[in-house]
């Protein structure tokens, strides 16, 4: 801001910082300020844009860090936008891919989309939130749309994407199709006049097109604000469906409670700031108290209460702690216990002991299974073919052999 611009207001710093909370990066943060300013002043609410594209059917915990907070900036009183690519999700997002990925049929798009807007109104509130498609406009485009399009980027802005110039260098192809991905994306934002565009690291390129071609169309660029990218479990991976590390909304009480359990101390502060509604300074002085002797166990306890408070109800979030002490902690399950990776789900619970260590030969597992020493989540296996799928689990042999296991997707 140049010093002949007035002060930002008490009001308009807060909302600066209620946005910065957790984020990778404000781009750029003088114009987002000058932004608020002049939404205050006029009363008029910035547009806030988020696109999903519906790859999946369900949202899990990482798709929730930039729906939190869009509905902090929805608190604050500014018009979000959840925007529905089932017009791009056709066409497949390159991002962060080192190969083309097969783009999903109309079909698969509108079975994925009827559940992604009603699991993001447990974040949104429904009444303040507009929900567009982005096939409304990019339909109507046309061979001769998406010519004039193209003729407002270059090939060599296009090329300065990571993954693009990484795949070019190392031979693997590269679809003229996927270059109209990052286009289209910043078309909607020229069609909605965004003011704001959230999205994770990965999106960051295409972001940026957005504000690009908004300023070839004549518009105020938006702002760009990236989210970090969610570790999953088991702390290594980005959540994900398909590494098995991931937190579903609409899971069981008991499922999300355990899951949540499971994370490592050191990732339950990331949780925190990028999942919890707590302010930074109620998480700063539950981090003093651990440090003057609160057991971290008790920290995890609350954010999983949270959680699945926000996700379910109260009620069902003390019947999940009720559950979880009855099963784990009344069994005295150890506060710290090896956490090992034995390979891709499904995989035959024989082998996953012998593989975490839990078990010196298959003939030793077996006893175990057959003698109801053997336990997953705090079930007791009597199945000795059982496979588990890709995930995390506790897994327990006996009254003093545990280990967190991962088996990836």
């Amino acid at each position: 801001m140049s010093s002949t611009e007035a002060p930002l207001t008490s009001e308009v710093q807060e909302a600066l910082r209620i946005t910065k909370r957790g984020c990778d990066e404000l781009l750029v943060e003088s114009e987002f300020a000058r932004k608020l300013a002049r939404s205050q002043a006029s009363g008029t609410p910035l547009r806030i844009k988020l696109g999903l594209d519906p790859t999946a059917p369900d949202i899990h915990l990482g798709h929730t860090v930039v729906l939190n907070k869009m509905r902090q900036l929805q608190d604050l009183g500014h018009t979000v936008i959840f925007l529905i690519g089932d017009f791009t999700s056709m066409i497949g997002d390159p991002s962060g891919r080192n190969a083309t990925r097969p783009p999903l049929t109309a079909e698969q798009v509108h079975e994925n989309a009827k559940t992604y807007y009603a699991q993001a109104s447990l974040v949104l509130d429904p009444a303040k939130t507009e929900i567009r498609y982005n096939a409304e406009w990019c339909d109507k485009l046309g061979s001769r749309g998406v010519i004039q399009l193209a003729s407002r980027y270059t090939v060599a802005r296009m090329m300065e994407r990571d993954d693009f110039t990484k795949r070019f260098k190392g031979g693997i192809p590269i679809s003229v199709h996927e270059f109209l991905y990052p286009l289209l994306q910043g078309y909607d934002s020229v069609v909605l006049k965004a003011d704001l565009e959230l999205g994770g690291t990965d999106q960051k390129f295409n972001l940026l097109v957005g504000r690009e071609l908004q300023k070839e169309y004549g518009q105020e660029p938006q702002c760009v604000l990236t989210m970090p990218l969610l570790e999953g479990m088991d702390g290594v991976d980005k959540m994900s469906k398909s590494k098995g590390n991931y937190i579903g909304i609409t899971e069981t009480p008991d499922s999300m409670f355990g899951k949540l359990m499971s994370i490592s101390d050191t990732l339950m502060w990331k949780y925190y700031e990028l999942l919890s509604f707590r302010s930074m300074d109620d998480i700063s002085a539950l981090q003093a108290q651990i440090r003057q002797g609160l057991n971290p166990r008790e920290a995890k306890v609350m954010l999983a209460q949270e959680i699945i408070t926000r996700f379910h109800d109260r009620k069902a979030a003390e019947h999940a702690l009720a559950n979880f002490e009855a099963r784990f902690r009344d069994g005295a399950m150890p506060e710290d216990m090896p956490e090992v990776q034995v390979g891709k789900g499904p995989l035959g619970i024989l082998k996953v002991l012998r593989e975490a260590g839990l078990a010196a030969s298959g003939a030793e597992a077996q006893r175990n299974v057959e003698q109801g020493g053997v336990r997953v989540d705090g079930d007791r296996i009597e199945d000795k073919s059982l496979q588990l799928p890709a995930g995390t689990y506790v897994v327990q042999v006996g009254k003093r052999k545990f280990a967190r296991v991962t088996l990836t997707g």
